[in-house]
């Protein structure tokens, strides 16, 4: 048995683990990446699923970008699951919490680069990704679709781009004050 639950801090660094264990250092390479770079998921859809012992199973977020000017959308990635727990249905879990809660919460479409046979079960296709493309190197047939409002992505057209919350980052004379502090107390 697996809860699936917000993403805590706790589940951070097991997060990362997990996803170089799943996915190697190379997902820092993918389109993909640049649109979650430095940003956070959007309010309330990060999840991860514990398993048994309390471990972390699985994960999977969401992020806020628009698909062409106006066009408000969210980004679905990564998601992985710890190949103990592959054959469980982790994975079609996660995906279904998080397309439930995106739309719960007023979210009119997600988009995601991934296989479509697998996708496709839950809804998504290339069918209005067509005149949309994401930054930098991608496989056309993965950038995929799932209006969660009817005619969210009619007329879609254009650039994918982040827009969600920024990760605060402290300025550089906030980390040379935070310096000479620390070297006054040591």
């Amino acid at each position: 048995m697996t809860d699936i639950v917000l993403e805590s801090v706790e589940d951070v660094a097991p997060r990362e683990a997990l996803l170089d264990l799943c996915l190697g250092t190379e997902r820092f390479a993918k389109s993909s990446e640049r649109l979650r770079e430095g940003r956070l998921p959007a309010e309330g859809l990060a999840f991860s699923a514990h398993g048994p012992d309390g471990r972390l199973a699985g994960t999977v977020r969401l992020w806020n970008v628009t698909a062409g000017p106006g066009k408000a959308a969210l980004l679905l990635g990564p998601l992985a699951v710890h190949p103990w727990f592959r054959k469980s249905g982790l994975g079609g879990a996660l995906m279904e919490q998080a397309v439930a809660e995106a739309a719960a919460r007023g979210h009119g479409a997600i988009v995601l680069v991934g296989d479509a046979p697998y996708y496709g079960r839950f809804g998504f296709s290339a069918e209005k990704t067509a005149q949309l493309w994401m930054p930098g190197a991608y496989d056309r047939n993965r950038l995929l679709a799932l209006e969660l409002t009817a005619g969210a992505f009619d007329g879609a057209r254009g650039l994918i781009s982040p827009t969600g919350r920024k990760v605060a980052t402290p300025s550089l004379n906030e980390l040379i004050a935070g310096a000479a502090d620390f070297r006054k107390s040591a």
